[in-house]
């Protein structure tokens, strides 16, 4: 056996970590794998627009919308694991593993987490129209009425369908599942009462319960938002168990440097937790995470295994 002399190896160390040092050398791309204007968008853009002056370069966001968020992924998941190709991730990407299992990525192998940057509580939201002034009412009245009320979403797999499985297991009540072909949609029906109720994020419903055209009976979570304090949580209510965030995180390729991780860690959070960049949060409904590469990791891991549970309980498939 041979070994490489003592200079070749302190050379070699040298090298790699002046290459770290120089961190980032060219813009970093930010890849959203949905259609600009959405919440995820929305949030990616928010911060890129900050993090460039910490890093020294820009970041540039791409959307690559397709195939459920695979075509996004797929992208980053090829890129070279230096740091310049970053991936948006929200609740599609944990929830991918169980419901698409020819994925030509694996979530949970090729993808190294830097930070969940931010989250908002999903809400149950129904038409003014429904007799339901509370969700104690709500369930009354789907437990007198099986199968009769139903909830819209915006297809199967996707947080809206998942977020009403969720619902009706913790509540115990026999809802009709109408899926459509995206949140505008399903949104659209809503306001006109063709369904009659909705889990969705905060961030995209508030306006329209603010305006009137929806109702919030419930918060899905642990605590009421500021943003809604007339609207009871989950553990209020004692559906305790459902409780689901829409949250945005980023992440790199596998095998990404820990200091490159660590420095677009810090970058990411400096920006998240700023005055301004809480501020900015808010105003979308949403509120800073701004965790460790370790806690974004394990996030990601528990979301994964908990949709997995959902999705083979309520028998759901892709379409």
């Amino acid at each position: 056996m041979s070994f490489a002399p003592k200079s070749l190896v302190l050379a070699t160390a040298l090298v790699a970590g002046a290459a770290l040092a120089q961190f980032p050398t060219r813009p970093v791309t930010v890849v959203v794998p949905h259609a600009p204007g959405g919440s995820t968008d929305i949030v990616a853009r928010l911060v890129t627009t900050q993090i460039g002056n910490g890093l020294g370069q820009p970041l540039v966001a791409d959307n690559r919308a397709g195939a459920g968020g695979a075509i996004g992924w797929s992208a980053v998941a090829r890129a070279p694991a230096d740091g310049h190709t970053l991936l948006t991730t929200e609740m599609s990407f944990t929830i991918a593993p169980a419901l698409l299992p020819r994925l030509p990525v694996d979530p949970r192998k090729d993808f190294t987490h830097v930070i969940t940057a931010a989250s908002a509580p999903h809400v149950l939201v129904v038409h003014p129209g429904v007799a339901a002034r509370t969700v104690q009412d709500f369930v009354a009245l789907a437990k007198a009425r099986p199968g009769t009320l139903n909830y819209g979403s915006g297809g199967n797999g996707t947080n809206t369908h998942l977020g009403g499985e969720l619902f009706k297991s913790v509540a115990g009540v026999d809802l009709v599942h109408v899926p459509y072909k995206g949140a505008g949609q399903v949104l659209q029906d809503l306001m006109a009462g063709q369904v009659q109720a909705l889990v969705t994020s905060l961030p995209t419903a508030l306006p329209h319960i603010r305006s009137g055209k929806l109702r919030a009976l419930l918060v899905a979570g642990a605590a009421r938002s500021p943003l809604l304090p007339e609207v009871p949580s989950a553990k209020e209510a004692g559906l305790e168990r459902f409780a689901m965030d829409f949250w945005v995180g980023f992440a790199a390729p596998a095998g990404t440097p820990a200091p490159v991780v660590a420095q677009l860690n810090q970058a990411f959070a400096k920006v998240l937790t700023s005055a301004e960049g809480r501020q900015r949060l808010a105003d979308l409904g949403l509120a800073p995470v701004a965790n460790t590469p370790a806690q974004a990791t394990q996030f990601a891991t528990s979301e994964m295994q908990r949709w997995a549970s959902v999705i083979q309980a309520a028998g759901i498939k892709a379409d």
